[in-house]
């Protein structure tokens, strides 16, 4: 991530991209006050794992002795992680595969720029 101030990163986050996605979209942009109180009100499984990484992401800025009150959601998505494959026998000796999906949440903060 290049030109960021501080940023935090979840690895192996026990979800989908699919399902990650669509609460990333929602706090694209935002600053991380707001980004904060809309992934609280979410309920959805995502939305407490992003939280949790940009909850890291402003500690570690914080740590960098940077003033968060400025800073705002300026990258953040998902990549696919390693996909645990299990199964099961289903009817006439057949084997059904399960795949159960992980990803990686990346985020990134910056502050707006005034020009």
């Amino acid at each position: 991530m290049e030109n960021v101030l501080s940023e935090a990163v979840y690895r192996k986050a026990r979800t989908s991209v699919k399902k990650v996605a669509p609460v990333l979209d929602l706090v694209r942009g935002k600053p991380i006050r707001d980004a904060k109180i809309i992934l609280a009100v979410d309920q959805s499984k995502a939305s407490k794992l992003v939280l949790k990484v940009l909850k890291s992401a402003e500690s570690n800025a914080e740590n960098k002795k940077i003033d968060t009150s400025g800073l705002f959601v300026s990258t953040i998505w998902a990549s696919p992680g390693p996909t645990t494959k299990t199964g099961r026998f289903v009817g006439r000796g057949h084997f059904s595969p399960i795949l159960k999906r992980s990803c990686h949440i990346y985020v990134g903060l910056n502050e707006r720029s005034n020009k």
